[in-house]
């Protein structure tokens, strides 16, 4: 998967990065159809803000979180946004359709 992770007046450090990397791979364990993934990192005054647009194979997943304490937990939140929606297209792509076996009568 390809992950580009880019900041809006903010410095990207490295722990930030591995940060997000590491939590990406959350969703990946989920679901190993994942084509590339954006991550857009910004700070306006006191409101730390993540977003991420996820391409999958037959959708696009789009979340975005906002807090006003750190960059950290807005990292988290957003993951587990984006781990719920692609869990929930997971199940759509599934069959839930039972199999029934095929009775057969005795003669």
């Amino acid at each position: 998967m390809n992950l580009n992770i880019s900041g809006h007046h903010l410095d990207l450090t490295p722990p930030l990065r591995e940060y997000v990397t590491s939590k990406i791979k959350r969703i990946e364990r989920h679901f190993d159809h994942l084509i590339n993934a954006d991550v857009i990192l910004s700070v306006e005054k006191l409101r730390h803000k993540a977003e991420a647009t996820v391409h999958a194979s037959g959708a696009d997943l789009h979340a975005e979180a906002v807090v006003e304490d750190d960059m950290y937990a807005a990292i988290d939140a957003l993951i587990d946004k984006l781990d719920r929606q692609t869990r929930r297209h997971k199940d759509k792509l599934r069959s839930h359709h039972v199999k029934q076996p095929v009775k057969r009568t005795l003669q």
